[in-house]
């Protein structure tokens, strides 16, 4: 079984809204699929996402209010089938600290977007409420790509930057 785990850096914005967007999506595709989000820091471990990334969320019927930060560990290069990256710096990260059998495939999110193969999601993190929307359209984007991709038998290959 495919699984999925998105991270970002603080795991507190736009790797719950990715996560919020793929459970949405494998819902309406009845996709069997692990999906998480972490983040390759631990300064909002144990906390919930972002009010903003909440609200934004809630508005499009989804409630990540019981989503828990959390810190990406080594076991879960081996847990996930898939680990995607928001940004170049977190999947820096990422290959940085995968441990040796690691047999999670690495990319980007809007890798899975054509057109926007090796691009960052926008991060709203300073930005105001409407940064969030920004956000979303593009992890729910990514996500219906993302699920087409791990659906397709014959899926083309992912290139990272």
């Amino acid at each position: 079984m495919n699984s999925v785990l998105f991270v970002c850096l603080g795991n507190i914005c736009r790797s719950p809204l990715a996560e919020a967007a793929l459970r949405a999506e494998a819902e309406r595709l009845r996709l069997d699929l692990t999906i998480e989000s972490a983040g390759t820091g631990d300064w909002h471990v144990g906390e919930p996402p972002d009010p903003r990334a909440q609200a934004v969320a809630a508005r499009h019927g989804l409630d990540i209010s019981a989503y828990q930060t959390r810190q990406v560990t080594p076991a879960d290069f081996r847990r996930f089938t898939h680990i995607v990256a928001l940004d170049h710096d977190n999947l820096s990260n990422l290959r940085r600290i995968a441990p040796a059998d690691a047999t999670a495939a690495l990319s980007l999110l809007l890798d899975h977007v054509p057109g926007r193969e090796g691009q960052a999601v926008t991060d709203p993190w300073f930005g105001d409420a409407a940064g969030f929307d920004v956000t979303w359209a593009e992890v729910t984007a990514a996500a219906a790509g993302l699920a087409g991709r791990l659906t397709d038998p014959n899926p083309r290959p992912v290139a990272t930057a």
